[in-house]
Protein backbone atom coordinates (compact mmCIF):
# COMPACT_ATOMS: atom_id res chain seq x y z
CA UNK A 1 0.00 0.00 0.00
CA UNK A 2 0.96 3.32 -0.86
CA UNK A 3 0.77 6.17 1.43
CA UNK A 4 -0.77 9.23 -0.43
CA UNK A 5 0.37 11.90 2.00
CA UNK A 6 0.33 15.97 1.98
CA UNK A 7 1.96 17.75 4.93
CA UNK A 8 1.89 21.26 5.83
CA UNK A 9 3.44 23.94 8.35
CA UNK A 10 0.12 25.43 9.52
CA UNK A 11 -0.03 29.37 9.57
CA UNK A 12 -3.60 29.09 12.02
CA UNK A 13 -3.71 25.64 13.41
CA UNK A 14 -6.84 26.55 15.59
CA UNK A 15 -8.94 27.03 12.61
CA UNK A 16 -7.93 23.77 11.22
CA UNK A 17 -8.79 22.13 14.52
CA UNK A 18 -11.82 23.55 14.28
CA UNK A 19 -12.78 22.46 11.21
CA UNK A 20 -11.54 18.88 11.64
CA UNK A 21 -14.02 18.98 14.82
CA UNK A 22 -16.28 18.76 12.31
CA UNK A 23 -15.92 15.82 11.15
CA UNK A 24 -15.58 14.40 14.70
CA UNK A 25 -13.88 14.05 17.69
CA UNK A 26 -9.81 13.37 17.89
CA UNK A 27 -7.50 10.82 19.23
CA UNK A 28 -4.91 12.45 21.23
CA UNK A 29 -1.68 10.28 21.07
CA UNK A 30 2.12 10.97 21.91
CA UNK A 31 3.99 9.62 19.56
CA UNK A 32 7.48 8.47 20.66
CA UNK A 33 9.76 7.95 17.63
CA UNK A 34 12.91 6.13 17.00
CA UNK A 35 14.47 6.00 13.25
CA UNK A 36 17.11 3.03 12.78
CA UNK A 37 19.75 2.99 9.66
CA UNK A 38 23.37 2.19 9.40
CA UNK A 39 26.31 3.40 10.15
CA UNK A 40 26.83 4.43 6.68
CA UNK A 41 23.18 5.97 6.35
CA UNK A 42 22.46 3.83 3.88
CA UNK A 43 18.85 3.99 3.83
CA UNK A 44 18.74 7.35 4.03
CA UNK A 45 20.22 7.55 1.04
CA UNK A 46 18.08 5.32 -0.60
CA UNK A 47 15.20 7.68 0.45
CA UNK A 48 13.58 4.63 3.10
CA UNK A 49 12.78 4.78 6.60
CA UNK A 50 12.65 2.19 9.23
CA UNK A 51 10.83 3.60 12.68
CA UNK A 52 10.11 2.01 15.92
CA UNK A 53 7.16 3.76 17.32
CA UNK A 54 5.30 3.79 20.43
CA UNK A 55 2.07 5.57 20.61
CA UNK A 56 0.49 6.82 24.50
CA UNK A 57 -3.13 7.47 24.17
CA UNK A 58 -4.13 10.48 26.39
CA UNK A 59 -6.66 8.03 27.94
CA UNK A 60 -4.45 5.35 28.49
CA UNK A 61 -3.36 2.38 26.60
CA UNK A 62 -0.07 1.94 24.68
CA UNK A 63 1.02 -0.10 21.23
CA UNK A 64 4.02 -0.40 19.48
CA UNK A 65 4.87 -0.10 15.80
CA UNK A 66 7.57 -1.06 13.69
CA UNK A 67 7.28 0.79 10.22
CA UNK A 68 9.36 0.52 6.82
CA UNK A 69 8.83 3.11 4.27
CA UNK A 70 10.47 2.96 0.28
CA UNK A 71 11.33 5.40 -1.49
CA UNK A 72 8.91 7.77 -2.47
CA UNK A 73 6.53 7.08 -5.68
CA UNK A 74 5.86 10.70 -6.20
CA UNK A 75 8.01 13.17 -5.01
CA UNK A 76 5.67 16.42 -4.95
CA UNK A 77 4.39 14.80 -1.70
CA UNK A 78 6.95 12.46 -0.65
CA UNK A 79 4.40 9.85 -0.79
CA UNK A 80 5.84 6.38 -0.15
CA UNK A 81 4.36 3.02 0.21
CA UNK A 82 4.42 2.20 3.62
CA UNK A 83 4.58 -1.49 5.71
CA UNK A 84 3.81 -1.41 8.91
CA UNK A 85 3.23 -4.33 12.03
CA UNK A 86 2.14 -4.25 15.57
CA UNK A 87 5.05 -4.91 18.34
CA UNK A 88 4.23 -6.57 21.73
CA UNK A 89 7.77 -5.68 23.16
CA UNK A 90 9.49 -2.55 21.93
CA UNK A 91 12.80 -3.26 23.57
CA UNK A 92 13.26 -6.63 21.98
CA UNK A 93 12.13 -4.96 19.04
CA UNK A 94 14.65 -2.47 19.35
CA UNK A 95 17.24 -5.78 20.06
CA UNK A 96 16.48 -7.49 16.63
CA UNK A 97 16.88 -4.10 14.38
CA UNK A 98 19.82 -3.07 16.38
CA UNK A 99 21.63 -7.24 15.74
CA UNK A 100 20.51 -6.89 11.68
CA UNK A 101 23.18 -3.77 11.66
CA UNK A 102 20.99 -0.80 12.19
CA UNK A 103 21.14 1.91 14.99
CA UNK A 104 19.07 4.32 16.09
CA UNK A 105 20.00 7.64 14.37
CA UNK A 106 17.93 10.04 16.00
CA UNK A 107 14.82 10.12 18.23
CA UNK A 108 12.10 12.35 19.50
CA UNK A 109 8.22 12.55 20.48
CA UNK A 110 5.19 14.11 18.52
CA UNK A 111 2.16 15.38 20.30
CA UNK A 112 -0.84 14.16 18.10
CA UNK A 113 -4.40 15.10 17.18
CA UNK A 114 -5.84 12.39 15.01
CA UNK A 115 -9.40 13.23 13.41
CA UNK A 116 -10.45 10.11 11.11
CA UNK A 117 -13.38 10.44 8.75
CA UNK A 118 -14.39 9.33 5.25
CA UNK A 119 -14.30 12.04 2.48
CA UNK A 120 -14.45 11.28 -1.74
CA UNK A 121 -15.03 7.40 -0.36
CA UNK A 122 -11.62 7.42 1.15
CA UNK A 123 -10.42 6.56 4.81
CA UNK A 124 -8.76 9.81 6.13
CA UNK A 125 -6.42 10.90 8.64
CA UNK A 126 -5.99 14.18 9.19
CA UNK A 127 -3.08 14.11 12.17
CA UNK A 128 -2.49 17.81 13.96
CA UNK A 129 0.85 17.75 15.08
CA UNK A 130 3.57 19.49 17.33
CA UNK A 131 7.04 18.22 17.94
CA UNK A 132 7.93 20.37 21.15
CA UNK A 133 11.88 21.16 20.06
CA UNK A 134 10.61 22.21 16.43
CA UNK A 135 8.33 25.86 15.83
CA UNK A 136 5.18 25.49 14.17
CA UNK A 137 2.06 23.18 13.96
CA UNK A 138 1.44 20.79 11.23
CA UNK A 139 -0.74 18.64 9.42
CA UNK A 140 -0.25 15.52 7.69
CA UNK A 141 -3.25 14.61 6.03
CA UNK A 142 -3.12 10.59 4.49
CA UNK A 143 -4.81 8.03 2.76
CA UNK A 144 -3.60 4.20 2.05
CA UNK A 145 -4.55 3.35 -1.69
CA UNK A 146 -2.89 1.09 -4.18
CA UNK A 147 -0.40 1.81 -6.46
CA UNK A 148 -2.21 2.63 -9.45
CA UNK A 149 -4.53 5.58 -7.20
CA UNK A 150 -2.05 7.90 -5.92
CA UNK A 151 -2.72 11.01 -8.37
CA UNK A 152 -6.64 10.13 -7.66
CA UNK A 153 -5.78 9.94 -4.19
CA UNK A 154 -3.99 13.20 -3.89
CA UNK A 155 -6.38 15.30 -5.76
CA UNK A 156 -8.88 14.23 -3.24
CA UNK A 157 -6.99 15.26 -0.41
CA UNK A 158 -6.44 18.22 -2.16
CA UNK A 159 -9.81 19.08 -1.51
CA UNK A 160 -9.66 18.25 1.62
CA UNK A 161 -6.77 20.62 1.91
CA UNK A 162 -8.99 23.59 0.60
CA UNK A 163 -12.24 22.65 3.02
CA UNK A 164 -9.82 22.89 5.70
CA UNK A 165 -8.82 25.94 4.53
CA UNK A 166 -4.83 25.27 4.26
CA UNK A 167 -3.55 27.09 1.37
CA UNK A 168 -0.88 25.69 -1.07
CA UNK A 169 2.08 27.84 0.45
CA UNK A 170 1.80 26.29 3.73
CA UNK A 171 2.39 22.77 1.75
CA UNK A 172 5.78 21.20 2.67
CA UNK A 173 8.29 17.87 2.31
CA UNK A 174 10.24 18.76 5.26
CA UNK A 175 10.63 15.65 7.05
CA UNK A 176 10.75 15.54 10.96
CA UNK A 177 13.95 13.62 10.85
CA UNK A 178 15.64 16.36 9.32
CA UNK A 179 13.98 19.23 11.28
CA UNK A 180 14.96 17.60 14.76
CA UNK A 181 18.46 17.57 14.00
CA UNK A 182 18.56 20.92 13.02
CA UNK A 183 16.80 22.52 15.85
CA UNK A 184 19.26 19.96 17.69
CA UNK A 185 21.96 21.16 15.51
CA UNK A 186 23.35 18.15 14.18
Amino acid sequence: MIEAEYKARLSDPEAVRERLRSFGAADEVRYEDAYFDTAERSLNEADRELRLRTITAVGGGQQHLLTFKDAAVEESTRSKPEYETHVSDRKAMADIVARLGYRPFIAFTKQCENFRFKSAGRDIVATVVTVPEVDGTFLELETQVEDDDVLDALRDLRSVLAELGVSPDELTTELYTDVVAKSRGL
